[in-house]
């Protein structure tokens, strides 16, 4: 039987450099419960290193955790990988570094903090994770598929960072599934101003990067229960998955 299920798919951590200190996998797991989302998804900027950490704090919960990334591509676009398993978001993470220039200053992007289930620092992250991988986002996108991931357009609505506002438009056969509206465009406006992607799933996340903002933008997904799989078949519009309105 298929149900409602809340989902926020892109949520940071306190590694993420705009992210708030206070982004601790305990604190994300508490407002996740008490905001009633069933799947989430932990996106931090090009490195998946906070993610087993929410998943064990997220255990006890009624919550499935996806590990993911948000990895920022030569052209500066913001593109979400998420996977059923930790290991493919470390596989990913490996291809990620192997392309990523700089090394962080805190004093300008903030701290990068890498930390356990009792939300304890184990390392603060010396890479430039707000930085551009040196992959141009097709192949960003093929290998997120390779790995059996999802590959998620984010935020094509806003200004920057956005495969739109980089490209003015989303190249045919890229192979997205699904494409992302932030809280500042309404399903209306998304309607109009994106008509041409109309065949194109689009899902709402909340980009929280603090804790009050975990969400506050989010979908309702049809599904039999809260899983990867389940997940890309809403994508899909598959067997009766579909991914609803904003909830």
């Amino acid at each position: 039987m298929l149900r409602r299920i809340r989902a926020d798919l892109h949520v940071h951590t306190c590694l993420s450099p705009c992210g708030d200190l206070r982004m601790s996998p305990r604190k994300i797991a508490e407002q996740v419960s008490k905001r009633k989302i069933g799947i989430l998804g932990i996106c931090d900027h090009n490195s998946a290193e906070n993610v087993r950490a929410v998943v064990k704090t997220a255990g006890d919960r009624d919550v499935t955790v996806l590990p993911g990334l948000e990895i920022c591509t030569r052209e500066e676009i913001h593109v979400l990988a998420l996977f059923e398993h930790i290991s493919q978001a470390f596989a990913l993470q490996s291809t990620v570094y192997d392309h990523l220039a700089g090394k962080n200053d805190p004093d300008v992007f903030g701290l990068q903090v890498v930390a356990d289930d009792n939300d304890e620092v184990l390392a603060l992250e010396e890479r430039l994770l707000i930085g551009a991988v040196d992959l141009p986002v097709d192949e960003v996108v093929r290998e997120i598929h390779r790995l059996g991931g999802a590959a998620i357009a984010a935020h094509i609505d806003r200004e920057s960072f956005s495969v739109i506002s980089q490209l003015g438009f989303i190249p045919p056969g890229l192979g997205f599934d699904a494409l992302e509206l932030s809280s500042h465009i309404t399903q209306d406006g998304a309607r109009e101003r994106f008509a041409r992607y109309a065949d194109c799933t689009f899902v709402r996340n909340s980009d929280a990067h603090f804790p009050d903002d975990i969400g506050t933008n989010t979908c309702e997904y049809l599904l039999e229960k809260p899983t990867f799989d389940e997940m890309v078949k809403a994508f899909r519009r598959a067997g009766g998955r579909m991914v609803c309105e904003g909830a």
